[in-house]
């Protein structure tokens, strides 16, 4: 960044409202530890474009890719992804250079008249397009004497939350993190506990990616890293990885810390797997010392899938929601 402190640095971003916001929220904080003016790039993904249900099209990488060969033909210096879009594979040439402090991770209830989950009527109609909401909403149901159908959703929030204006739906299930970044979490009607829900592996975390040679600009990115954040869902992700599935499959995961008074003492992870209609489920979870380095982070993951498919986690994970 020596040959010219003030050229913009171009950041990559989709160019949906809460890419756009939360894009715009990493470019300041860039900008703060930078120095340097920084552009959005707005790039087209399939993701964006297709108007196939994500768990059809695929799920993984759907949103990422366009960004990614953007940063590989040096056309942005930098892509902001949400964490839990990214394949667990990483590229070689590119590095994940910060994971910022982690918004809320949970799931919301946004329902008519103002409902919370549990008090929704006999028959409601819950929208959401993950298998893996799908399957622990069911499941509770199931649990719980409640009587729902999850309806296959897709769109942006604007459009999901309008089907229950248009009577459509009753509720719509959506990330807590996404509604907060676009300043809409007043609209929210229900926060689902994570023990009734888990989120997907890495939700309310951003990724910040840049190519891997330029080790000045990964220096100056990984001032917005946060160390706890990072082995938090780094965990949760080698789980996924472990598993073999992609974002798109019905698997929620998250790791916590444990404190005793101010010390943190442990990192817990907890992971579920489920079928979308809620009849089978392996949930499980684990608790060891922090992970201090990215190999201790990723043996929790795998630890903990191995575990869950000892219990028969695999033959649950085939099914996807039609």
């Amino acid at each position: 960044m020596s040959d010219n402190p003030l050229k913009p640095l171009r950041l990559g971003t989709r160019r949906s409202r809460l890419a756009m916001a939360q894009s715009g929220q990493v470019a300041e904080a860039v900008h703060r530890v930078t120095g340097r003016p920084v552009e959005l790039v707005e790039i087209t993904t399939y993701g964006d474009t297709s108007r196939e249900h994500l768990a059809q099209i695929g799920g993984t990488g759907v949103f990422v890719t366009a960004l990614r060969d953007a940063l590989l033909r040096g056309e942005v210096d930098f892509a902001v992804h949400s964490l839990k879009d990214l394949p667990t594979a990483q590229p070689a040439d590119l590095v994940l250079a910060a994971v910022p402090v982690r918004e809320d991770p949970r799931d919301v209830v946004v329902a008519r008249d103002a409902l919370k989950f549990t008090d929704l009527p006999r028959g409601a109609r819950i929208g959401t397009g993950s298998p893996r909401r799908a399957a622990q909403l069911n499941a509770y149901a199931l649990a719980h004497g409640l009587d729902i159908e999850t309806v296959p959703i897709r769109g942006n929030v604007d459009t999901r939350i309008g089907y229950i204006r248009d009577g459509e739906l009753d509720a719509v299930v959506l990330a807590a993190a996404g509604l907060s970044r676009i300043g809409r979490i007043d609209e929210v009607t229900d926060f689902l506990s994570v023990d009734t829900v888990l989120p997907a592996p890495g939700q309310g975390a951003l990724a910040i990616e840049c190519a891997a040679d330029n080790a000045e600009l990964i220096a100056a990115l990984g001032e917005l890293d946060d160390p706890f954040t990072r082995a938090a869902v780094t965990a949760e992700r080698s789980l996924l990885a472990a598993l073999e599935a992609g974002c798109s499959a019905p698997v929620g995961a998250l790791a916590d810390l444990l404190a005793d008074g101010q010390i943190v003492k442990e990192m817990r992870l907890r992971a579920v797997v489920g079928t979308t209609d809620g009849t089978r489920t392996v949930q499980m979870s684990t608790t060891g010392p922090v992970p201090e380095t990215y190999d201790q982070a990723t043996a929790l993951g795998r630890e903990l899938a191995a575990e869950m498919l000892a219990q028969g986690a695999a033959g649950l994970m085939g099914e996807r929601a039609q």
